[in-house]
C-alpha cells in the first residue's frame, strides 16, 4: 500500500483522496434512501394559528399563519420549479465521479488537464441529473399529498350539520386537489348549517374548515 501510494505523483494523490472519502459519502447516501431514514415529508403541518387575531393598541392584526408559511413548505408550485444543483446529494454525486472519471481518463494515457475536463463534465451532468431526480420527486410526493389549505375558497356541501357560532363541528363533503373528501368543519355565523347546505371555505383551525354558507 506504501509502495503504490509513493508511486503515485501529486496530482493522482489528491484526486485519490477526493475519490474515496467521496464515495464512502455516497454509498452512505444510498444506504440512508434503501433504509428510508431523512424522509421529511411532503412539507409540515400548521398550528393551530391560521386566522389568528391578535389584539394591539393600534387594533386588531389578522395574521394567517397559512399564508406566512405556503411559499416555504413545498406547497407553492415554484418551490420545485427551479433545479437545485447546490446540496449535498449534487456535491458528493459531483467530487465521486469527476475524481474517478479523471484517474481513469489519466491512466489510460489522456493528457492530464483534458482527464480533468473530462471528469468535470461528466461531474456536473451527474449533479444536473440528481437534481432533475429530486425536483421530480418532490413533485409527485407534493402532487400526491391533499394540502388540507388548497381548500380555502372551494365550495363543499354539509354532510354532518354544524353549530352555530362555532359551538361545535359538523362535517362537510367538498373537492379538494380534484379529489372528493370529507372534512370537519365549524361555522362563526348565527345560524346552523343543516345538511346538504351548500358552503364556501372562508379559513382554517389547525386541520379543521371554516365555513359559511355560499348564498
Amino acid at each position: 500500500m506504501t509502495e503504490w501510494w509513493n508511486g503515485l505523483d501529486m496530482l493522482m494523490r489528491v484526486l485519490y483522496c477526493i475519490a474515496i472519502p467521496s464515495s464512502l459519502l455516497l454509498l452512505i447516501q444510498i444506504i440512508i434512501s434503501l433504509a428510508g431514514f431523512g424522509d421529511s415529508g411532503a412539507g409540515f403541518e400548521v398550528s393551530d394559528t391560521s386566522g389568528l387575531d391578535l389584539d394591539a393598541d393600534a387594533g386588531a392584526v389578522d395574521f394567517d399563519a397559512a399564508e406566512l408559511v405556503q411559499s416555504h413548505d413545498g406547497s407553492n408550485p415554484m418551490d420545485y420549479s427551479t433545479l437545485r444543483l447546490f446540496t449535498i446529494q449534487g456535491f458528493v454525486a459531483f467530487f465521486t465521479v469527476f475524481s474517478w472519471t479523471s484517474i481513469v481518463s489519466i491512466k489510460s494515457g489522456t493528457y492530464e488537464p483534458l482527464g480533468l475536463f473530462i471528469g468535470a463534465v461528466l461531474g456536473l451532468a451527474v449533479m444536473v441529473l440528481i437534481a432533475k431526480i429530486i425536483q421530480i420527486s418532490r413533485r409527485l410526493t407534493e402532487n400526491g399529498a391533499v394540502d388540507i389549505r388548497n381548500s380555502i375558497g372551494e365550495i363543499g356541501t354539509v354532510y354532518v350539520p354544524i353549530p352555530a357560532g362555532g359551538a361545535g363541528q359538523g362535517k362537510v363533503v367538498l373537492k379538494v386537489q380534484n379529489r372528493f373528501g370529507e372534512f370537519n368543519a365549524v361555522t362563526l355565523g348565527d345560524s346552523e348549517l343543516a345538511s346538504n347546505t351548500q358552503i364556501r371555505v372562508t379559513d382554517l383551525r389547525g386541520d379543521v374548515l371554516v365555513v359559511e354558507a355560499d348564498i
